[in-house]
C-alpha cells in the first residue's frame, strides 16, 4: 500500500494553494468553478480523503493547533478573544482544533510538545526580547508568532504593522493642521516588559511626529477614569503655542471612557479637539459619535497565522514575516483652528 495523499499534494497535483483546498472542501468561501473543479480532479486521482480522523491515523498526527494567548493583567481580553476566534474559525477550515494556553510559562509548551498533543503552535503578545522563543525554536514544530520580537530565531511571524499605524494617525492629524499632537498608549506594565506591540506604536510616533517637526507628549496609561483623568492633564495642561489639539490613542480599555473624560474638561470631539485611535475597527467605532479610527485586522492576522502554520506542516515552506498594512477608517476629525 503506498503512501497516504495530503492536502498538499492535492495542492501540488492541482496547481493551487493549501488554503484552497481547504476553502473547496469546507466551502466556507467561494472559489471559480474551473479551480473547484480542478481541486476535485486532484482529489479523486490521488484517493484523498478528507476526513479529520483517517488523515490524524494516515500521519500520526493530533489535528489539533496549540495556541499561546497569555491573558495579563495589561492586556485588554476582549481584543485577544477577537483574534482568537480568528485562530479557532480558520482552523476550523483546515479541520484542525485549537487547544489554548493562557499562561506565558514554558512549562505549557514543553507539555503540549512532549505528549504530541498538538502539530503546531501560535504564540501571542511577544516581547522584544521574549524568554518563550528560545524554546520554541528548539521543539521542531512548526511554530508561528503573531508579534514581531527583536530575533525571531527562525521562527515565521505575522503582526500588524503597529509603527505604521501610528505614522498613518500622524499623518492624518499634520493633514488636518494640528502641530502639537498627544499619544495615550499602553499601561507602563507592556512598556516595562517591552510588548512588542506597544513598543512599536510609540516608537512610529515619535519618528513621524520628528519628521513632520510636530512637538508631541507621550503618555502610558492604565485602563481606568482616574489614569485617563491623570493621563489627558498630563497631555492637554498647556495653553500655549504648542497646547496639544489632537490625540492618538493606543489603548483600547481607554475608549468607553474617553468621551466622558474630555466631556470632564470641556472639550467636545471632533469640535474642540481630535482623536485618532488605533484598535480593531469594531471597538473602535462603538462609540456614539466616532472618531478616527486605524482599524486593527484582528481576523485577518489571525487567518494569516494558521495558514502559515498549515503551510510549515504540510511543506518546506521558508520562513517569512508578514506585516498587516494599517488603514484609516475616517469617521469625525476636524481641522486645528
Amino acid at each position: 500500500m503506498g503512501p497516504v495523499a495530503t492536502m498538499n499534494d492535492v495542492a501540488r497535483e492541482a496547481g493551487v494553494s493549501l488554503s484552497t483546498v481547504s476553502y473547496v472542501l469546507s466551502g466556507k468561501r467561494t472559489i471559480s468553478e474551473e479551480t473547484r473543479l480542478a481541486v476535485q480532479s486532484a482529489i479523486r486521482k490521488l484517493d484523498y480523503s478528507p476526513h479529520s480522523g483517517a488523515r490524524a491515523l494516515a500521519s500520526n498526527r493530533s489535528n489539533v493547533l496549540g495556541l499561546m494567548a497569555p491573558l495579563r493583567a495589561d492586556v485588554n481580553v476582549s481584543v485577544i478573544m477577537q483574534f482568537v476566534a480568528a485562530v479557532v474559525t480558520t482552523a476550523r477550515t483546515y479541520n484542525q482544533d485549537v487547544l489554548l494556553l493562557t499562561q506565558d510559562d514554558a512549562g505549557g509548551l514543553e507539555r503540549v510538545t512532549s505528549q504530541s498533543m498538538v502539530d503546531g503552535l501560535l504564540m501571542m503578545d511577544i516581547e522584544a526580547r521574549d524568554p518563550r522563543i528560545p524554546l520554541l525554536a528548539k521543539l521542531r514544530k512548526p511554530a508561528v508568532l503573531i508579534g514581531l520580537p527583536d530575533d525571531p530565531q527562525g521562527l515565521s511571524c505575522v503582526d500588524f504593522d503597529f509603527a505604521g499605524a501610528s505614522r498613518t494617525a500622524v499623518r492624518h492629524l499634520v493633514d488636518l493642521n494640528h502641530r502639537s499632537i498627544g499619544f495615550i498608549g499602553s499601561p507602563q506594565a507592556s512598556l516595562e516588559r517591552h510588548a512588542t506591540y506597544a513598543d512599536r506604536a510609540r516608537k512610529g510616533f515619535t519618528e513621524a511626529c520628528d519628521a513632520a517637526g510636530v512637538p508631541s507628549v507621550l503618555r502610558a496609561c492604565e485602563a481606568s477614569m482616574p489614569a485617563l483623568t491623570e493621563a489627558l492633564n498630563a497631555v492637554l495642561d498647556d495653553d500655549g503655542a504648542t497646547a496639544v489639539t489632537a490625540l492618538v490613542v493606543h489603548n483600547e480599555g481607554l475608549l468607553p471612557l474617553l468621551h466622558e473624560a474630555l466631556a470632564g474638561r470641556g472639550l467636545r470631539i471632533p469640535e474642540d479637539i481630535s482623536v485618532v485611535v488605533i484598535a480593531p475597527e469594531d471597538v473602535a467605532l462603538a462609540a456614539a459619535r466616532p472618531w478616527t479610527a486605524v482599524s486593527i485586522p484582528a481576523h485577518d492576522i489571525g487567518r494569516a497565522a494558521v495558514e502559515m502554520v498549515m503551510d510549515r506542516l504540510n511543506s518546506d515552506k521558508p520562513v517569512e514575516v508578514r506585516l498587516i498594512v494599517p488603514s484609516l477608517v475616517q469617521r469625525e476629525t476636524t481641522s486645528a483652528r
